[in-house]
C-alpha cells in the first residue's frame, strides 16, 4: 500500500511540472505551432444497434419477467478511429449502447473487420466498450450464465450488435481524415454516489485520504476535430452505473448515458443519425462498478426522483452539461505516438507475485458467484433469501448449487471468505463464463486507456491506473478506465472490499486476488511500451505470461435456444393490422400528451434498423414533415401482446408535446411488419392516425 501512495504522489508532482512546461510551450510563439497542427487520423461512425423491442430478456438484473416491450429511444454503437499517419498504427475505440459486450460479439466484429481489412483492424487495436445500459436486449453471448434469464441465446439481438458496430466501425474508417483531439478533465460530483460505502470504507484509511470523497468525480473528455478545426466528435469517460431506468421499465434505452450522447449529438450539434456526417458523442462507462446514478440510497434504487424517467433525463443532463463545459474549454491537445499491446490471460489460473499482493506468491480461482451475488445491490435486491455481506455459507444454498456442479475444498478455500453459490467455471462441457480473456493497454499521446473486460468498482479501477501510470510516467498524463470492453466476466473489487462480500465482492469471479491479477498483467503490459532497454521504476518482479499465450474458446453453433418465433401476426375479424384501435383527439395544447393505439405485427418481424417504428409528423402547409420519431426524448412506441395464440397485438404510440413545439396540424404514423398467416410472409404495414391541431 505504500508503494501504491508513494507512486501516486510522485506521479502528481511529476504531472504538474509537465503541464507547467506545457503552458510555457503554449506560450512561446516559436515552439507552439504543433498545438494547432493535424497531427492524427481521425474518423468517427455512428449505427443502430437497437434489438428486438418485444418479448426479449434485458440484461441486467437478470429479472425473466422483464422483457422488452418497445421503445424508449434507439440503442447506438459510437465509433472513432483514430490512426497516426505514414504508420500502420491505430486504435479504434467503440462505445456500445448494451448491458454487456459479450466476448462473442468481439469474435464476430473481429471476424467481419478482417474479412473487410485483412489485419488492419484485429484484437489488439480494437476496443468494444459497452455503455452498460440496464434496458437492453441480452442473448448476445455464447456463455450460459448470461443467456439463463434470457431464455438462450437471440441470434437476432446478437446480429443487430454484430453488424450494427461494423457499420458504425467501418463508417469512422471511410471518414479518416487529418485532425487531432483536444483533452481535458474536470469533476462531475453529482451524477453518483457509492452503492457499496461499507466495502469502500474497508480500504486502507491511508489510500482513501488521497481521493476527494467515496465517488469518482474525474470526467475525462476528448474533443475530436477534422481539418481547419471542423468539430466531429467527442468521447467522455465517466463512472455512474446506467441503470436509472430500474428493473420494472420493459422499454429499450440508453438510458443516463444514451440520454446524454442524445443531448450532446442531437440537440446540440443537430445530427440526424442516418447520414455520414454525424457528430458522434459517446458517454462511455469507467470503473463504475459501486458508483450508482440512483443518488437518493433512501429511495430504494431511485434517484434524484421517485420517477424513472426523469431520473434519467436528470442525471443524463448532468453528464452532458459537464462533458460540455470540458469540451468547451479543451485546449490540450494529445501529442505522440500511438501504442497499443494486447493479452489473452486465463484468469482462473494465474500465479500473481508478492510485489502485487500482499507480500507472499497467490493465485486466482476457478470463476465462482458468492451468495452475496443472488443478493443484488441496492439499485435492485434479489430474493430476499439471500443478502450481502453473506460470508457463512448456507447449507441449503450449497446443496442447490452443487446440483448444477460441485466447488472442491480447494475452490472453497481458495475464494474466501465468500461463501460459494456456484463455481460456474466447473460447469461441462463449457464452464457458465469465460476465464481466457483479454486485456488492452492503449496509448494515444499522453493517454492512456485501459480496456478491461469486467466492472471494476471505483477503488480497483484507481489502483490498476496507478500500476500502468507508476510504469509508464514519463509518456502519459491521463489514464482511464475502460469498462466492460471486449468480453464480459462481472465484477472486479479490492481484496479489501472482497472481504466484507457484499454485492461486487460476490461477484468477482476469480477470488480475492483478481484485481492484483490484473495488475501484474498490466504492469508488464505497460513495460513492453517502454523504450528498449529502459527499465520500468519501481522495477518490480510480476510472475511472466506463459510462454504459451491462452486463446479463448469461440462457441459459435454450441449455443441453445428456447424462445418460439413469431408464429403470425392477425388482427380481429372485419380489422387490418395498422387500423386504428384509439385515435387521437382533435385538439391538444402545447404538454399535452398524444397517446394513438394500432392493431400491430410483431416488432421481431423487422427491428427497424436505422429507421423507425412510428413518427409525428406536421403539416406545413405542403406536405407532411417529420418532427419526431422512435429516437428522440417526447416519444414512446409501446407494443403489447393481446392474444398469443390469435396473434393479435397493440402497438401503443406516445408523443409528449414539447412546451416549444410549433403550433399548427399535426398526424402520428405507425410502420411495422406483419408475418402473415399459412405463408409466413413478413410485409410491412402503415397505420395513421387522425390529424389534431396543437395550440
Amino acid at each position: 500500500m505504500l508503494f501504491r501512495i508513494k507512486i501516486k504522489l510522485r506521479q502528481n508532482l511529476y504531472v504538474t511540472a509537465k503541464k507547467a512546461l506545457l503552458v510555457l510551450l503554449l506560450c512561446s510563439p516559436t515552439l507552439n505551432a504543433w498545438s494547432v497542427e493535424n497531427n492524427y487520423l481521425v474518423g468517427r461512425g455512428i449505427h443502430d444497434v437497437t434489438g428486438p423491442a418485444a418479448e426479449v430478456g434485458l440484461m441486467g438484473y437478470a429479472n425473466p419477467d422483464q422483457k422488452s416491450a418497445g421503445i424508449h429511444f434507439r440503442q447506438w454503437s459510437r465509433a472513432y478511429v483514430i490512426a497516426e499517419p505514414n504508420t500502420d498504427k491505430r486504435v479504434v475505440f467503440v462505445s456500445v449502447d448494451a448491458g454487456a459486450l459479450f466476448q462473442s460479439v468481439f469474435q464476430g466484429v473481429i471476424q467481419k473487420l478482417t474479412d473487410k481489412y485483412g489485419d488492419t483492424y484485429n484484437e489488439r487495436n480494437v476496443i468494444l466498450s459497452a455503455t452498460h445500459t440496464h434496458a437492453a436486449v441480452g442473448g448476445q453471448s455464447h456463455y450460459a450464465l448470461y443467456d439463463i434469464t434470457i431464455m438462450g441465446f437471440i441470434q437476432q439481438a446478437y446480429d443487430a450488435q454484430v453488424d450494427g458496430i461494423v457499420a458504425s466501425i467501418e463508417k469512422a474508417h471511410n471518414d479518416l481524415q487529418p485532425g487531432r483531439i483536444l483533452i481535458n478533465r474536470g469533476d462531475l460530483n453529482n451524477a453518483s454516489y457509492n452503492r457499496s460505502i461499507e466495502a469502500y470504507n474497508n480500504n486502507p484509511n491511508a489510500e482513501r485520504s488521497q481521493y476527494d470523497g467515496s465517488i469518482q468525480k474525474p470526467m475525462t473528455v476528448l474533443k475530436i476535430l477534422q481539418g481547419n478545426a471542423s468539430e466531429v466528435g467527442m468521447i467522455s469517460w465517466f463512472a455512474t452505473h446506467p441503470n436509472a431506468m430500474g428493473g420494472d421499465i420493459n422499454l429499450l434505452s440508453g438510458d443516463n448515458k444514451g440520454h446524454a450522447s442524445y443531448l450532446f449529438e442531437k440537440e446540440h450539434k443537430h445530427s440526424t443519425y442516418q447520414g455520414n456526417n454525424n457528430f458522434v458523442a459517446a458517454f462511455a462507462i469507467s470503473n463504475a462498478g459501486d458508483m450508482s446514478p440512483n443518488v437518493n440510497p433512501d429511495a430504494e434504487g431511485r434517484g434524484p426522483t421517485s420517477n424513472r424517467f426523469e431520473n434519467v433525463r436528470i442525471i443524463g443532463e448532468r453528464q452532458y452539461d459537464k462533458a460540455l463545459e470540458l469540451y468547451d474549454n479543451a485546449t490540450e491537445q494529445l501529442t505522440g505516438s500511438i501504442e497499443f499491446n494486447h493479452r489473452y490471460v486465463d484468469m482462473s489460473a494465474t500465479t500473481i507475485s508478492g510485489d502485487f499482493t500482499d507480500g507472499s506468491q497467490k493465485t486466482t480461482c476457478v470463476a465462482a458467484l458468492g451468495e452475496s451475488f443472488a443478493a443484488g445491490t441496492e439499485d435492485g435486491r434479489g430474493p430476499d433469501l439471500f443478502s450481502e455481506g453473506s460470508t457463512q455459507a448456507n447449507p441449503f444454498y450449497q446443496f442447490i448449487g452443487s446440483m448444477i456442479v460441485a466447488p472442491s475444498q480447494e475452490d472453497l478455500e481458495c475464494h474466501a471468505p465468500k461463501a460459494v453459490l456456484i463455481a460456474q467455471g466447473k460447469t461441462s462441457p463449457y464452464p457458465w463464463t469465460p476465464e481466457v480473456l483479454p486485456l488492452s493497454l492503449h496509448k494515444i499521446g499522453q493517454l492512456g486507456i485501459l480496456a478491461v473486460p469486467a466492472e471494476f468498482t471505483i477503488m480497483s479501477g484507481r489502483r490498476l491506473m496507478n500500476t500502468v501510470e507508476s510504469v509508464l510516467s514519463e509518456q502519459l498524463d491521463y489514464t482511464v478506465v475502460a469498462g466492460l470492453s471486449n468480453a464480459y466476466s462481472g465484477y472486479v473489487a479490492t481484496k479489501e472490499e472482497y472481504d466484507l462480500q457484499h454485492y461486487e465482492g460476490g461477484s468477482t469471479h476469480f477470488g480475492p486476488w483478481t484485481l492484483a491479477a490484473y495488475q501484474q498483467s498490466f504492469y508488464q503490459l505497460a513495460a513492453d511500451m517502454l523504450p528498449p532497454g529502459q527499465s520500468p521504476a519501481p522495477n518490480l518482479q510480476p510472475v511472466p505470461f506463459p510462454t504459451i499465450e491462452p486463446i479463448p474458446r469461440d462457441l459459435t453453433g454450441e449455443t441453445i435456444n428456447f424462445q418460439t418465433g413469431v408464429v403470425h401476426d392477425q388482427a380481429p375479424i372485419f380489422k387490418r393490422i395498422g387500423d386504428v384501435v384509439q385515435n387521437a383527439n382533435r385538439r391538444y395544447q402545447k404538454s399535452d400528451s398524444v397517446v394513438v393505439k394500432f392493431w400491430s405485427g410483431h416488432p421481431k418481424n423487422n427491428l427497424r434498423t436505422q429507421g423507425t417504428f412510428m413518427e409525428v409528423q406536421r403539416w406545413n402547409g405542403r406536405q407532411w414533415v417529420v418532427v419526431a420519431n422512435d429516437n428522440d426524448w417526447e416519444t414512446l412506441y409501446e407494443w403489447k401482446r393481446i392474444d398469443g395464440f390469435w396473434g393479435t397485438s397493440h402497438a401503443i404510440l406516445t408523443w409528449n408535446i414539447p412546451a416549444d413545439a410549433a403550433s399548427g396540424t399535426y398526424r402520428i404514423r405507425h410502420y411495422g411488419d406483419q408475418k402473415k398467416p399459412w405463408s409466413g410472409k413478413i410485409v410491412g404495414y402503415t397505420g395513421t392516425s387522425r390529424s389534431f391541431s396543437v395550440n
